[in-house]
C-alpha cells in the first residue's frame, strides 16, 4: 500500500462521514485479487493511517474455509480486535446460514461474521431469510430501485426494521443505475426509515468519466461518486427536493465541496451540520463495498479532504 504519513489529522466532518465508510471487496471484479493478496491487503490497511476508514471484508459464503487459511496467520486473538466479515450468500440461503454458523463457533474470537448480504426479489424472500437468521447476524437485503415490487421490498424493510443494499455500478456501463434510480432508492429508503448499503462502482470521491476496470482496453463510462451519493443521502433525509439531490449526483466540480470542523458545505449555501453527517451514517448509508481501498484514500488525498 502506498499512501502518504498523515500530516495532520481530517476535519471532525470528515472523520464522522468516512468513519468505517469502505468495505472491502478486492475479491470481486474489477481487481478480483487471489485470496492471500486481499488477505494481506486488507490487514495492511488495518494497520494504516487511514484504517479508521476500512469497514469489513466482504466475501462468498462458499470462500469462508479459504480465507481462514489464509488470513489465520493475521487474526488477532480477543473478540474485541477480531476481524468483522460480510458474507455474500449464495443460492440456498438456509446453507450459507449454517457454514456462517459453524464458522463463526469455530472462529469468532479472531474473526466474525456478523453481516449477511443477500439479493430479495420478493418478499416471501426476506421474510424466509429472516425465519433462519441469527440475531447476532445483521442482513442487508439487495434490490433493485425498478420495477414493480420495490415499493413492496422497502415498505417490508422498513417494517421489520431491516436494511438495504443498493448496486451502484460494475465493469460495463449497463451495470450503473441513472441518478433518477439512485435518488428513488435513497428517497424511499429514507421515507421507510431504512438503512443502506452500496456497492460496486464507488472508486471515485466525486462524479467522473473514467475507464470501468484497470484493463487496458477498458470501456469508459461515467462513474457515480461515493461523496456525491452519501451527501445526496444527507440532504434527502433533510427532505430537500429532488431536482437539488439530482444536482448534487451529478456534480463534478469537487471544489464546490467545502469541509469543515461544523460540517460540509455544497456550493456555500447548502450545510450538513455534523449532526446532519452522523445521522446520515447510522440512519442512511452505512458503507459502500470497494474492491479498492488504496484509490479511494489516494483521490481524498489528491482533493485535500485527507
Amino acid at each position: 500500500m502506498n499512501v502518504r504519513v498523515v500530516e495532520s489529522p481530517p476535519k471532525e466532518s470528515v472523520r464522522i462521514l468516512l468513519n468505517e465508510i469502505i468495505d472491502y471487496a478486492g475479491l470481486f471484479p474489477p481487481s478480483q485479487v487471489s485470496m492471500s493478496e486481499a488477505v494481506l491487503n486488507y490487514a495492511t490497511y488495518r494497520n494504516s493511517n487511514y484504517g479508521w476508514m476500512l469497514g469489513r471484508f466482504i466475501l462468498p459464503a462458499s470462500r469462508l474455509d479459504e480465507f481462514y487459511e489464509s488470513a489465520k496467520e493475521f487474526l488477532p486473538k480477543g473478540r474485541q480486535s477480531a476481524w468483522r466479515l460480510s458474507v455474500l450468500a449464495g443460492e440456498d440461503v438456509s446453507a450459507t446460514i449454517r457454514t456462517i454458523n459453524e464458522f463463526n463457533r469455530k472462529n469468532s474470537e479472531r474473526a466474525v461474521c456478523d453481516v449477511l448480504e443477500v439479493k430479495a426479489a420478493s418478499v416471501s424472500k426476506i421474510e424466509n431469510t429472516m425465519a433462519s437468521l441469527p440475531k447476532a447476524i445483521t442482513p442487508y437485503f439487495e434490490i433493485a430501485p425498478v420495477g414493480r415490487t420495490f415499493v413492496d421490498l422497502i415498505a417490508t424493510l422498513g417494517i421489520k426494521g431491516l436494511r438495504a443494499k443498493l448496486r451502484t455500478g460494475g465493469v460495463t456501463r449497463d451495470d450503473f443505475p441513472t441518478t433518477r434510480d439512485i435518488i428513488r432508492f435513497v428517497r424511499s429508503c429514507m421515507a421507510a426509515n431504512v438503512p443502506f448499503k452500496a456497492t460496486a462502482g464507488l472508486h471515485h470521491p466525486i462524479r467522473c468519466f473514467k475507464p470501468l476496470t484497470y484493463a487496458p482496453d477498458a470501456p469508459q463510462g461515467t462513474m457515480h461518486g461515493f461523496l456525491n451519493v452519501l451527501l445526496m443521502t444527507g440532504f434527502a433525509r433533510a427532505s430537500f427536493r429532488v431536482s437539488l439531490l439530482e444536482e448534487i449526483m451529478e456534480e463534478e466540480f469537487e471544489e464546490v465541496f467545502e469541509f469543515t470542523e461544523a460540517g460540509v458545505n455544497w456550493r456555500g449555501s447548502h450545510l450538513l451540520t455534523l449532526s446532519h453527517i452522523a445521522h446520515l451514517r447510522t440512519k442512511g448509508m452505512h458503507s459502500f463495498g470497494s474492491c479498492s481501498f488504496d484509490e479511494p484514500v489516494a483521490d481524498l488525498q489528491e482533493l485535500g479532504i485527507l
